[in-house]
């Protein structure tokens, strides 16, 4: 059974930083590609970044310099660091791992960006 739980999420300052992990079991881990996701009350769940079996990233525009996506093979873990964090980065932080026709996500991570 696969299983995606992140971890790492909560209140934060702007300015601040948090890391988010997500520990994956059931699958494996270093064929699938692994991303973030994040989803503001109100708004559609919308693409962080991603991150290829190769380690090759990709991030939005609006994360780009202030975020980065990791992945430990080894440890079946994904990461993702976030510095600078803005109000407007304030959302549920879901992973996802992508594989031919599977496409799994976790319970997500509440992350709060406020002063």
């Amino acid at each position: 059974q696969v299983r995606l739980v992140e971890s790492g999420g909560g209140l934060v300052q702007p300015g601040g930083s948090l890391r988010l992990s997500c520990a994956a079991s059931g699958i494996s881990f270093n064929g699938y590609i692994m991303g973030w996701y994040r989803q503001a009350p109100g708004k559609q769940r919308e693409l962080v970044a991603t991150i290829m079996p190769s380690g090759s990233a990709n991030y939005d525009d609006s994360v780009k310099g202030r975020f980065t996506i990791s992945r430990d093979n080894a440890k079946n873990t994904l990461y993702l660091q976030m510095n600078n964090l803005k109000p407007e980065d304030t959302a549920v932080y879901y992973c996802n791992a992508r594989r031919f026709s599977y496409n799994g996500w976790g319970q997500g991570t509440q992350v709060t960006v406020s002063s």
